[in-house]
C-alpha cells in the first residue's frame, strides 16, 4: 500500500475498445488490484485488473477530455482510460509502474492469495497430481528404465526435478559424466514412454562439444538409451534449433552431436526460432491485432509479417515428427534445443499429447504441464515476467504451446475433454502469479520459496470448477479408438488465432 498515491479517483472515463462508446465510473488502486466500477444505479459494471497481469503502462498527453492512461496486459487484454486531472493520471501512472514490477517474490499475489481454505485443503491440492503415478500409468520402472536418485539433493542438476527416469545400464559415472558435458547440467533423462512399442522420448541440453570435443561417458548414455529399446536399431536426436543457430554455438564451444561419434543416432534439425524471434513476432502480431482501422488486406499482410502463425506450424510440425517416429517407426527420439527447457518443453509436450488420450483430458492435461513444463524447469518467472528482471529474457514460449493446443482442438473437437475456455484460463493464471504452481525458474526455486507451504495450487481451482471447461464434443470412445491424432500442418488447416481470442 506505500506505493500507493491516489486510491481512488471519481469520474474517470472508459473505453469500449468495439463500441467505441466511454463509460464513466470511479478507479481504485488496491495492494492487489487495479478496478474500475461504473457509476449506473443498477447493476454497476466492475472491471478487476490484478497488477501483475499489467505488462506496461503508457500516459499520453492531456486532452481536452482528461489525461489518458492506456494499460497493456499480459494477457492481451487492452483498457483505456481518461482521468479527469493530470495530476491523478500522474498519481495513478507512477503508483501502478512500481506496483506491476515486484522485485521480490513474496510481493506476488500468490503470497497473500486466500481463498478460504484451511491447510489441509490446501495441502490436498497440491496432492492432486503425482509424477510417479504417472510414469506407473506409462509403464516405468520396467524391465529396461529405472528411477534414479542420482539428483535427489540437486547436486548434478539444479533445474532438473529430484526424480529422473533413466536406463538401466546408465550407471552413476556415466550419468554425472554426461551431465558435465551437457549445457546447464541437463543430460538426456526420459519424460514420455510408449509402451505399445516401447518407445522412449528423452530430453537433455545441447552438448558442449564445440567443433571435435568429445565424451565417452555422454556416448555411452545415447548407447543406453538405443539399446532400451528393442525394436529399433536406432535412436533420433532432434535438435529443435535452426542448423544455422547451432553452428553459431559450436563455435561457443557448444553445438550438437556428431555422428561419427555417436553409434545408431539418426541426426535431425526441426528449425524453431529462438526466444528472441519468437517475442519480436508476438510483438508484431499484437500491434497488428490492436489497429482496429485496418482493411482486411492490411491485417492479412500484418499477420503473415509477423510471422506468428509460421511458428506456430514449425512447432506442430516438430511434434507431429516425434509422435510419427515414435508411434510408426517405433523409434525412440532425444529432444533437445540449447538449454532444454523452451523449445524441448513445447516439443515433448505436444508429441505426448499427439499419442496419448490422457493428456487430452482436464487431469491429463495438468499432469502434462506439470511434468514437461514445471517439473523440468521452463524458465517461468523469466519467460512471463514475473519478477523486475532482464527483458531480453521474457518470451511467449508457453503462450504457443497453448496455441498450438487451441489449433488440435480445432482440427479435433471430439477428441478434446476440454474447451478453449480451459487454456484461457490456464494462460490467465500463468502470468496471474496467483497461484505457486508457475513461480520461479525451477522445482528447487519452488521449493526454497515454499510455495506448497504458502500458497495454493491452481490445479485444485481447476479442478472445482472443470463443469466449466467441458467440451460438449468431446468423444472418450472415440478418443480411445483413434488414441493417435494426425494433425495437417497445411495453411488451410490454422484457424483464427487462440491469442486474438483470449481476452
Amino acid at each position: 500500500m506505500e506505493h500507493i498515491r491516489t486510491p481512488k479517483v471519481e469520474q474517470v472515463k472508459l473505453l469500449d475498445r468495439f463500441s467505441n462508446k466511454w463509460t464513466t465510473g470511479d478507479l481504485h488502486l488496491t495492494a492487489t488490484h487495479l478496478i474500475f466500477v461504473e457509476n449506473t444505479l443498477a447493476g454497476a459494471q466492475e472491471i478487476w485488473i490484478l497488477h501483475h497481469h499489467i505488462a506496461s503502462v503508457e500516459k499520453l498527453s492531456l486532452t481536452a477530455g482528461g489525461c489518458p492512461l492506456v494499460i497493456q496486459c499480459r494477457n492481451f487484454r487492452v483498457v483505456h482510460f481518461v482521468v479527469p486531472r493530470e495530476r491523478d493520471c500522474h498519481d495513478i501512472y507512477s503508483s501502478l509502474l512500481r506496483l506491476l514490477r515486484p522485485v521480490s517474490y513474496d510481493e506476488l499475489y500468490a503470497f497473500s492469495y486466500n481463498p478460504k481454505q484451511n491447510d489441509q485443503q490446501r495441502e490436498e491440492g497440491w496432492q492432486l497430481i503425482d509424477l510417479a503415478a504417472e510414469f506407473e500409468r506409462m509403464g516405468v520402472p520396467c524391465d529396461q528404465w529405472q528411477l534414479t536418485d542420482v539428483n535427489r539433493e540437486y547436486k548434478v542438476c539444479e533445474t532438473y526435478p529430484r526424480d529422473l527416469y533413466v536406463p538401466i545400464t546408465a550407471s552413476k559415472p556415466i550419468i554425472v559424466g554426461s551431465s558435465k558435458f551437457r549445457s546447464k547440467g541437463r543430460f538426456p533423462v526420459l519424460t514420455y514412454f510408449y509402451q505399445e512399442k516401447k518407445a522412449a522420448v528423452c530430453r537433455c541440453s545441447q552438448p558442449l562439444s564445440g567443433f571435435s570435443a568429445r565424451c565417452l561417458e555422454d556416448e555411452h548414455m545415447l548407447q543406453a538409451v538405443s539399446k532400451a529399446n528393442h525394436n529399433s536399431r536406432f535412436v533420433y536426436v532432434m535438435d529443435t534449433r535452426p542448423k544455422l543457430n547451432a553452428l553459431a554455438n559450436r563455435a561457443a564451444g557448444k553445438g550438437y552431436e556428431n555422428e561419427d561419434n555417436y553409434s545408431n543416432i539418426r541426426f535431425q534439425f526441426v528449425g524453431i526460432e529462438n526466444i528472441h524471434v519468437m517475442r519480436a513476432s508476438l510483438q508484431k502480431l499484437l500491434e497488428v491485432v490492436g489497429t482496429r482501422s485496418l482493411s482486411v488486406s492490411e491485417y492479412l499482410l500484418g499477420l503473415e509479417s509477423s510471422g506468428w502463425l509460421r511458428h506456430i506450424k514449425a512447432i506442430l510440425d516438430a511434434a507431429i515428427f516425434l509422435a510419427k517416429a515414435v508411434t510408426v517407426e517405433g523409434a525412440s527420439v532425444l529432444v533437445h534445443c540449447s538449454d532444454g527447457w523452451d523449445r524441448t518443453a513445447q516439443v515433448c509436450s505436444l508429441g505426448a499429447l499427439l499419442m496419448d488420450p490422457y493428456y487430452r483430458t482436464i487431469k491429463g492435461f495438468m499432469v502434462l504441464i506439470e511434468k514437461d513444463w514445471i517439473s523440468f524447469g521452463h524458465k517461468f518467472a523469466d519467460r512471463c515476467d514475473q519478477l523486475d528482471g532482464d527483458p531480453k529474457e521474457v518470451s511467449p514460449v508457453f503462450t504457443q504451446f497453448l496455441e498450438c493446443v487451441w489449433q488440435l482442438t480445432e482440427q479435433f473437437p471430439q477428441a478434446f475433454e476440454f474447451s478453449e475456455w480451459f487454456l484461457i484460463q490456464i494462460h490467465e493464471h500463468v502470468h496471474s502469479c496467483q497461484f505457486g504452481n508457475f513461480l520461479g525458474n525451477s522445482q528447487r526455486q519452488r521449493e526454497e520459496l515454499q510455495v506448497k507451504e504458502k500458497t495454493h495450487s491452481l490445479w485444485a481451482y481447476l479442478l472445482s470448477e472443470q463443469h466449466n471447461f467441458l467440451n460438449p464434443l468431446y468423444s472418450q470412445s472415440l478418443a480411445e479408438a483413434q488414441p493417435v491424432l494426425e494433425p495437417s500442418t497445411l495453411p488451410c488447416h490454422f484457424n483464427p488465432l487462440f491469442t486474438v481470442i483470449i481476452p
